[in-house]
């Protein structure tokens, strides 16, 4: 079931845009993003958007919720590549790529924003500072995959865990969805396990960790980051690979 989204659903999308941007959006280029012809439809949790495989005729952006990217063995063993937060479009490479070769699926219910390819292109040719813009957040998706390798490769569970949820609540917060670094986050133990390549039991015991060193509080699926400096220690997180600036300062 699609709705037609006002301008206030598309803020995601729009503050993630002008995040990304090396330059301020002109009006002109702002009110095209907020006329692109979307459709606005509601998923429900751990439900596939995209499949590997597919081959899309429009690429969507996530208005509410989390999603996630992942890839599976033949053996049905997931391993999820990244989380998307809203503002993301999470499958803009479908613009170019004709056969996907990720699956793409919510973590808890989403609303997304579906715009045809034929749209995208349509704004690139008018506006062509924003494709600028889409390819800079393409690259910056590969700078997330880059440092999700290095956190499951070589970081111990206890940094992987830490750096998840340092990244989590900075991109949340960059889109004003983490309040005093308290965000929602709605994984289960099971699905932070095929994030962080460890176990369930090991999930719960290094949240268990993280929470005793006073760095953390988790309850009811909502994060709070009580000791910042902590936590960014502990992960030895560095928010470059985000490249994220502010827009409200620009």
């Amino acid at each position: 079931m699609f709705e037609t989204p006002h301008q206030a659903s598309r803020q995601p999308f729009l503050r993630r845009i002008e995040t990304v941007a090396l330059f301020t959006l002109s009006d002109a280029e702002r009110a095209a993003l907020v006329a692109l012809p979307m459709q606005v439809a509601q998923f429900e949790p751990n439900q596939d958007i995209v499949r590997e495989g597919d081959r899309p005729t429009r690429s969507f952006t996530l208005l509410s919720g989390i999603a996630c990217t992942y890839k599976s063995t033949l053996a049905g063993k997931r391993q999820v590549m990244t989380y998307h937060v809203p503002g993301d479009v999470p499958d803009f490479q479908s613009l170019y790529l004709e056969v996907l070769d990720i699956n793409i699926a919510t973590v808890s219910a989403c609303r997304l924003g579906f715009v045809s390819h034929d749209a995208v292109r349509g704004l690139m040719r008018a506006h062509p500072r924003l494709t600028e813009v889409f390819w800079r957040a393409t690259l910056i998706d590969a700078a997330l995959v880059r440092e999700w390798m290095l956190n499951t490769g070589r970081r111990d569970a206890y940094a992987r865990m830490a750096h998840l949820f340092c990244e989590l609540v900075t991109r949340l917060g960059a889109v004003g969805l983490a309040p005093d670094r308290t965000c929602e986050l709605p994984m289960t133990q099971p699905e932070l396990a095929d994030a962080l390549g460890i176990t369930s039991v090991h999930v719960n015991r290094t949240i268990r960790d993280l929470k005793s060193a006073g760095l953390i509080t988790l309850r009811d699926r909502r994060l709070t980051v009580h000791d910042w400096p902590g936590l960014q220690a502990a992960a030895g997180f560095d928010p470059a690979y985000l490249h994220l600036r502010d827009a409200e300062t620009r």
